[in-house]
């Protein structure tokens, strides 16, 4: 026996199904982390950790290592360019503390695109992060028609962040076959509470990061038109019903968003300038991880009295800022790598096929999050991370269908 064979195919293995299932808890309680951390801070880094752990033991146990792709390489270079900046800027306040964040989204990332391309079905990932965004959707609701908030929060501190979650999850609900009805009620059921639940967070860059979700199943033919229709009236009838029972709240929630948004155009166009100073003055290895908070005074000219320490509310101009412009090329390659995949796959499937329709979902729920983080600085939560390991692992999957089957279909 080779040294490097799989002793036991996954679906009879103890230990790669105990990973299964901390991969999907992984997965689903991300979006919920604001309710994990109110139980205790390091609760919601649990499953993660168990999840490399239990992929480091099985990959020992089996004596297997894992498949060499180019994402491997550019989490590789991009760990060392953040060990690198933040070695140079040490001093600053928060660059130990961000420098931590990115090592372990980087190593989930390297394990959820290996083990979604073997021991684990991407498929069940995507809908485990649906679920967790659709408990994170009903947390919303639940704050703002219970708890009387102005604004849906629940799980999240942040109503924008929420959002983030939530409207990147609405494209993996059309995973779910239609033939049964049972699962389509779920499924309509969850819709419903994921875009009610963003709706209510009045988020702009929310709705459109849904807008580009949507529109992208459209163009790909997953999504049909009567569907959208059904859809987009069963919101306006929710509307009306809210409007209905809720007016009053909804009024005032919208006149504070109103005057909020307003405040926020101009605070966020002073941040995108101040980043942009600092790649301009620092395009090489930036200004740290963590450090655009302690530079923006400086580079904004104290232009927000009032926020000193704040962030760009805008991910890749803040991740440019902070770790230059090597270190965002090689962010931006972690991005194109997960799109390359899932394209294959798309390309490479039967049409009309469920590994195809796999594949397009999951491209439009990475559109979404690439749309919300234009609005967001968002490199520190899963969906970015785990979606573009899923986009790498569903490539290495259409590989193992054969050298010869996605040359010919493309053709």
């Amino acid at each position: 026996m080779n040294a490097f064979t799989v002793v036991l195919p996954a679906e009879r293995d103890p230990l790669a199904a105990a990973l299964r299932v901390v991969a999907y808890a992984t997965m689903a309680l991300a979006p919920v982390e604001g309710y994990l951390a109110a139980v205790h801070p390091q609760v919601g880094k649990v499953a993660p950790a168990l999840l490399i752990a239990g992929w480091l033991v099985l990959r020992i146990r089996h004596r297997t290592l894992p498949r060499l792709t180019p994402l491997q390489v550019v989490l590789a270079l991009l760990g060392a360019v953040v060990a690198t900046t933040a070695a140079v800027h040490s001093a600053e306040v928060f660059t130990v503390e961000y420098a931590v964040r990115w090592f372990p989204f980087l190593l989930v990332t390297a394990v959820l695109a290996d083990i979604g391309g073997r021991e684990v079905p991407i498929r069940g990932l995507l809908l485990a992060m649906a679920a967790g965004a659709t408990v994170a959707g009903a947390g919303a609701l639940y704050s703002l028609i219970v708890e009387g908030n102005t604004r849906a929060s629940g799980p999240q501190p942040d109503p924008n962040d929420l959002a983030y979650f939530l409207v990147a999850a609405v494209p993996l609900l059309f995973l779910t076959p239609r033939v049964s009805r049972s699962r389509f009620f779920a499924s309509t059921l969850a819709g419903t509470v994921l875009v009610g639940g963003a709706v209510a967070t009045f988020s702009r860059g929310g709705a459109l990061a849904l807008a580009a979700a949507l529109a992208w199943l459209l163009v790909r033919r997953v999504l049909p038109w009567r569907v959208l229709a059904a859809a987009a009236g069963s919101v306006v009838v929710l509307g009306l019903g809210a409007l209905l029972f809720a007016g009053p709240q909804l009024e005032r929630a919208v006149q504070e968003k109103t005057f909020i948004a307003a405040t926020n155009v101009d605070t966020r166009e002073l941040r995108w300038q101040a980043a942009a100073r600092m790649v301009a003055a620092h395009p090489v290895l930036g200004v740290g991880p963590g450090s655009f908070r302690t530079q923006y005074a400086a580079a904004s000219h104290n232009a927000e009295i009032d926020e000193q320490t704040p962030v760009a509310h805008n991910m890749y101009l803040e991740v440019a800022a902070e770790l230059g412009l090597p270190g965002f090329a090689l962010f931006a390659g972690v991005i194109g790598v997960a799109v390359l995949g899932s394209e294959r796959a798309v390309r490479c499937a039967e049409r009309p096929s469920p590994a195809r329709t796999e594949a397009i979902v999951l491209q439009a729920a990475l559109l979404a999050v690439l749309v919300a983080s234009a609005f967001l600085s968002e490199q520190y939560y899963l969906p970015l991370w785990s979606l573009a390991a899923l986009g790498v692992a569903a490539g290495i999957r259409t590989g193992k269908a054969g050298a010869d089957a996605c040359p010919a279909r493309d053709q």
